[in-house]
């Protein structure tokens, strides 16, 4: 291919359509709309920080299964129920059942509450070291970082 060949098919793609990085924005054309997913480190930090909390708050208060525990351990419903079915109550066990499913899934909840403060913890601290390397790779000589401009010319 000769030059001016090579020059007229740059034209052309220049001309079908504009390649361009578009940092947290998103184009009003074809694949483009509205941005959907906007995280700040300071979300992330409270998100998480109020999952913590939350986790601490159930750990503390919906344990029925522990509260008003003897020394043997056993809380004050488990010991209401096998008083009921020692009494012959069918709903001793009726009660037991209900503290094992609610013990089960307040376990659950605790669980989730948890995953979500340490992924979120550490979503916070992963994103900002990422934003560091880049920010120390993105540098003049002279050490100045390098204007958003400058790094536009590159794209084009």
């Amino acid at each position: 291919m000769v030059w001016d060949e090579w020059e007229k098919a740059k034209v052309d793609v220049a001309g079908e359509r504009q390649v361009s990085m578009r940092l947290n924005q998103v184009t009003s054309g074809p694949g483009g709309g509205q941005a959907d997913l906007v995280v700040h480190q300071d979300d992330l930090g409270e998100v998480g920080h109020e999952a913590f909390l939350l986790h601490g708050q159930l750990q503390k208060q919906a344990d029925i299964a522990g509260a008003g525990a003897d020394g043997s351990g056993s809380g004050s419903t488990m010991k209401a129920a096998a008083s009921l079915k020692t009494a012959g109550f069918s709903l001793g066990g009726e009660l037991e059942t209900t503290v094992s499913v609610w013990t089960s899934q307040v376990k659950t909840v605790l669980q989730a509450c948890a995953h979500i403060s340490n992924h979120l913890d550490y979503s916070k601290k992963a994103h900002a070291a990422d934003d560091e390397a880049i920010a120390a790779s993105l540098r003049n000589r002279d050490g100045a970082a390098v204007s958003v401009s400058r790094i536009d010319e590159y794209l084009k």
